[in-house]
């Protein structure tokens, strides 16, 4: 059983970065009006944020931690670890995307550096694995970024996700704290239904051919391509509604809270209807749980610190705050975390 406690570990600085590019689902040229309405209504994304060809993740990251390490008077001589978590780094196979932002961001030889390809679940995951380097306190900081420019990944002509998924990239700032009681995690997989959220073609299973990029119509009228995005909602929307609250149940019984011991629930951006499911499972106040998912759409592994940078900066910045964040999604793959936030370093949104 995956439940974990890093002690002595504290987050001191989220920061985020998202395209100035916006696109109104209402403008859609593809689909029939009635089928946006209808998406917009059921889903809750309105906008998104999205990238041209020549911006990577990487880009949107380094900009976020630029600001983050600007603002919080951060050395970039002690940063320890980097971590960069995304599926969409600068190069498919070689070499680790996190490597190249180590330089780009000036960091000291000496950092640690690699990559963790997950989505969905990834924020969660980052924080773990940071935060379980520093717990020793034999690095004293860190730096996790996070995000994917999931934009890219749809067929234009899939009703299913061509309206649904936007760009971002965010930057944590992690630190060694003798004081700090540490973060909570519940942890978890279930590999045998990665073929719910895939892109079949363009790895080493199934390489990239001519036929890749032939378009055909499954037998539920969605569009689609081998090398885009194939998302089944049915399995994703029943896997999140059962995992995601248990995740959360498990970790809260486990340290003995409720939902009186927790400020905010910042659940992955994934889709309103799913979510607000998940959220009167869990019997939290509409007012603990924001979203983002409206003007950025499901951001993938940036949406949770999206979230808090866009619709939390004020009470982040001055006031303690005890979270309950929890990602769920492609893999499949979930997790929660519970830690508390003392008077962090949020910079605006970051736009670029």
């Amino acid at each position: 059983m995956a439940l974990l406690h890093n002690k002595f570990v504290t987050i001191t600085g989220i920061s985020a970065c998202v395209p100035k590019n916006i696109i109104k689902n209402i403008d859609n040229k593809i689909f029939a009006f009635n089928d946006i309405k209808a998406f917009i209504n059921n889903v809750g994304v309105e906008e998104m944020r999205v990238t041209d060809e020549k911006v990577c993740t990487s880009d949107l990251c380094v900009v976020a931690a630029e600001k983050l390490l600007e603002e919080s008077g951060t050395d970039r001589n002690e940063i320890g670890i980097l971590v960069f978590v995304s599926q969409s780094p600068d190069y498919y196979f070689l070499p680790n995307t996190a490597c190249i932002i180590q330089d780009r961001l000036n960091l000291n030889k000496e950092t640690l550096a690699f990559d963790v390809p997950l989505g969905c679940s990834g924020y969660i995951y980052g924080l773990n694995l940071i935060s379980s380097y520093l717990s020793s306190g034999q690095i004293k900081k860190g730096l996790l970024l996070v995000g994917d420019t999931a934009s890219k990944m749809p067929d234009p002509n899939d009703k299913s996700s061509s309206m649904l998924f936007g760009d971002a990239g965010s930057a944590t700032i992690l630190e060694y704290d003798e004081k700090s009681e540490g973060l909570f995690f519940h942890l978890a997989t279930d590999g045998s239904g990665y073929k719910a959220i895939i892109v079949p073609d363009g790895g080493f299973r199934n390489r990239f051919s001519e036929k890749s990029l032939v378009e055909y119509t499954n037998t539920d009228g969605l569009t689609r391509t081998p090398n885009s995005l194939h998302l089944d909602g049915f399995d994703v929307f029943s896997f999140g509604i059962s995992e995601a609250p248990k995740t959360c149940k498990k970790l809260m019984e486990h340290l003995n809270i409720t939902n009186d011991d927790i400020d905010y629930a910042v659940f992955h951006q994934a889709n309103k209807m799913m979510n607000e499911k998940v959220r009167k499972k869990l019997g939290l106040a509409e007012e603990k749980v924001p979203y983002s998912l409206k003007h950025f759409g499901n951001t993938s592994s940036a949406s949770i610190p999206l979230t808090m940078v866009t619709e939390m900066r004020t009470d982040l910045q001055q006031k303690r705050n005890r979270l309950l964040l929890c990602g769920f999604g492609v893999g499949l793959s979930w997790g929660t975390t519970y830690a508390t936030f003392n008077n962090i370093v949020v910079p605006d949104l970051m736009e670029i």
